[in-house]
């Protein structure tokens, strides 16, 4: 039996970043079912850091994790972790009410964004079918970026290890149960035990709730699509920002020099390893057919991830009011990328006991698994373990 302070079941982006958040307060140890980090959603996004996804809590959770991808921690990273590249939320005809909301919640969040005329959406993505049954308004949002996923995995894995942390894949969990103050859990690389569990197994975070005798939160994982396609030719896309239907039925951006493309997607789904399906992928390029000129002749590579929410799809960080020690971090739907640095920041606070993140304007109450659950719930232990 290996003995830790915290174990984390998963190797996503969530598990990752609260372990290294989460090392220095003690022995921790990240359990990871595949035979690599970041193998499921983590590794699928299109890595973008925007604030037209979410609603008002992800979008704060957003803005503050911006300074830690702009100026991450010395040693975190030797390339940048974000490329400024603005984006252009649009929205088509009878789409208003969904443009006015979201143009003035980001306006407020980002001080920023901010609509712009048609001669301007043209000039920035020539391609763009305007008016008429095509795109009727767009808003940009300069505040957003590119973000290297990769090298946010890699640093969080190196910050966790210099810390002296551990990560053990191919460690799927078999069981998981309670004992005298610790949480025992054997998986096929080994057993190990730990006071506190974090729960951060993203697509299977309710089943690993289940297997510890812990109710679920009523997870959903959906699948989303993606595919990459050829430029139109003699047509260099590399400057294009992603664009963005405001009502979630689409987005495409550029990627070495071909273009990515979703028809956004959301099949409830069952955890896997999710692959795409032949309807989703002709969807994907009908609609981007739909609102560009462009013609989608071949799709050069396809992909699926899941997403997984909570009822509300807002990310729930907090530990279980059913089972002590037991703590959730899980539910971040399509934003945990942009998102991380605060969640992180976030877990360390409530696991270890550390001041709020700053600048975060979100409570512990509105990420809490408690809300979700019955009355009387009195909210998330702040001491340590």
């Amino acid at each position: 039996m290996t003995g830790a302070d915290i174990l984390v079941v998963g190797g996503g982006i969530a598990g990752l970043s609260a372990a290294c958040q989460l090392a220095p307060h003690g022995r921790v140890i990240v359990l990871e079912r595949e035979n690599a980090t970041g193998y499921h959603s983590s590794g699928r996004s299109a890595t973008y850091y925007h604030f037209g996804i979410g609603n008002r809590p992800v979008r704060l959770l957003t803005k503050a994790s911006g300074a830690f991808f702009s100026n991450p921690p010395p040693g975190f990273t030797d390339v940048p972790l974000s490329t400024p590249a603005p984006a252009l939320m649009v929205v088509r005809k009878g789409q208003d009410e969904v443009f006015e909301d979201n143009l003035a919640e980001m306006a407020a969040i980002t001080g920023t964004a901010h609509e712009i005329s048609a001669s301007q959406m043209q000039a920035l993505v020539p391609v763009l079918k305007l008016g008429g049954e095509g795109i009727t308004r767009g808003l940009l949002d300069p505040a957003a970026a590119r973000l290297d996923g990769h090298a946010l995995m890699m640093g969080y894995t190196r910050g966790l290890r210099a810390a002296g942390g551990q990560v053990v894949t191919d460690a799927e969990v078999l069981t998981a149960e309670r004992r005298a103050g610790q949480w025992q859990v054997r998986t096929s690389q080994g057993d190990y035990a730990a006071p506190v569990l974090v729960n951060a197994a993203g697509a299977w975070a309710d089943e690993l709730a289940r297997l510890a005798g812990v109710a679920g939160l009523g997870l959903t994982p959906l699948r989303r699509t993606i595919i990459s396609f050829q430029a139109p030719p003699g047509v260099d896309v590399r400057a294009w920002p992603l664009v963005r239907s405001l009502a979630n039925e689409f987005y495409f951006l550029p990627e070495a020099g071909h273009l990515l493309a979703s028809p956004a997607d959301e099949t409830a789904s069952p955890p896997c390893d999710a692959q795409p399906e032949e309807y989703d992928i002709a969807l994907a390029a009908w609609r981007i057919e739909e609102v560009t000129t462009m013609t989608v002749r071949q799709v050069l590579h396809q992909w699926a991830g899941l997403r997984t929410f909570t009822a509300d799809r807002v990310p729930v960080a907090g530990f279980a009011t059913d089972a002590p020690g037991f703590f959730w971090l899980a539910g971040q739907g399509g934003y945990g990328l942009q998102t991380a640095p605060a969640m992180a920041a976030v877990t360390e606070s409530l696991i270890a006991g550390t001041p709020w993140p700053a600048g975060l304007d979100v409570s512990a109450d509105a990420l809490a698994p408690g809300r979700m659950a019955q009355a009387g719930w009195s909210g998330p232990p702040r001491s340590r373990w």
